[in-house]
């Protein structure tokens, strides 16, 4: 366990934390105020499930010698046994995490792809899937801009996910996904195929190595499209920035502010171009061990059959899971936890 945790760097970063909080005109600066007060509630966290299984596991081996004498503590011994492995199964899931910015939030973006309304349902459907899966690991979630689609779905989505790792779990997710069904827009009830991709970029605070030139930018100003009151319908609040020279595109709108939607919009550029950036260096580490990588926003990861059979299938790890509904309702632990294994193993400095 410290090998994985290392209790006594995380006791010393906490104190200097701590100290940085303490100092006076700390909370002057908000956002720098808002980064170490984050860092230190997932730091104190991670302390706390050290700590909290440390002393699990010193209780269970006082329960194995009394279970040598009454055997009807067995019960107990299997309870505990089995809460720590949970706790023992998420400390060593930090180890897992060994990107530079896999500890920090997440900027995901769901896109329609081929396939028509079906993929713009598709897309509505992975969006909602990312989301209770979000849900239940405690993440934080903003919908930044949802573009509605033509007759049912969606045609793109924005969220920031901000919590402990979420970068680094919900990068599992990039790539596309397909979908296989009746078809609920067919009269005829024919099998489809769908794809609806998955674009996810880390949330930094200090991205001093990305520039944005002004020239470099397009900005538009519209009337957002989702609920708002009269307010959004009156005013051209919403902000989408082109950057002409990589052709990246993106929007905000969920604020009534459109200088508040500019700054979002602005961070949002920030995170992809720095995701770019890191797909770029990963693709040259690649070409320089002789190794093919696909690194492009087309590459398949996982299919979802719903007709004429029930599957859901990662083509990265094999990992397979019969109920497809449960998987859509936010399930994803299983194939995301195959994945990281995964990289890790095939990775020495993990």
């Amino acid at each position: 366990m410290r090998t994985i945790f290392d209790p006594d760097a995380l006791t010393e970063r906490i104190g200097a934390l701590e100290t940085e909080m303490g100092a006076p005109g700390f909370w002057e600066d908000s956002e720098q105020a808002a980064r170490i007060s984050s860092e230190h509630a997932r730091a104190s966290k991670r302390l706390q499930t050290f700590t909290e299984l440390q002393a699990e596991v010193e209780d269970i081996g006082g329960l194995v010698a009394l279970v040598a004498d009454d055997p009807e503590m067995e019960a107990e011994l299997e309870q505990q046994l089995a809460s720590a492995s949970e706790r023992l199964q998420a400390l060593e899931e930090q180890r897992l995490f060994s990107g530079p910015y896999d500890s920090g939030d997440a900027l995901v973006t769901v896109n329609a792809g081929a396939g028509g309304t079906d993929a713009q349902d598709w897309a509505e459907m992975l969006l909602r899937m990312l989301l209770r899966w979000a849900e239940s690991r405690g993440f934080d979630v903003e919908l930044l801009e949802a573009s509605a689609g033509e007759e049912a779905g969606i045609k793109s989505a924005t969220f920031r996910v901000a919590g402990e790792n979420a970068y680094g779990l919900f990068a599992a997710e990039r790539g596309v996904h397909r979908l296989v069904r009746q078809s609920p827009f067919d009269s005829a009830h024919r099998r489809h195929t769908s794809f609806a991709g998955v674009e996810v970029a880390p949330v930094v605070q200090e991205t001093t190595d990305i520039e944005i030139d002004d020239d470099d930018i397009q900005v538009d100003t519209y009337r957002a499209s989702g609920a708002g009151g009269q307010h959004v319908n009156k005013t051209d609040s919403a902000v989408r920035i082109t950057h002409r020279p990589t052709g990246i595109v993106v929007q905000c709108q969920n604020e009534r502010s459109q200088l508040s939607n500019r700054a979002t919009a602005m961070t949002m550029l920030r995170a992809k171009l720095l995701e770019r950036k890191e797909r770029e260096r990963e693709a040259e580490i690649a070409r320089e061990k002789g190794q093919t990588q696909n690194v492009d926003f087309g590459s398949q990861i996982r299919s979802y059959v719903q007709h004429p059979y029930s599957l859901v299938k990662d083509h990265r790890t094999n990992r397979e899971m019969g109920d497809v509904a449960r998987v859509l309702d936010g399930d994803l632990d299983g194939f995301v936890r195959a994945y990281l294994l995964m990289r890790a193993a095939s990775d020495p400095s993990v």
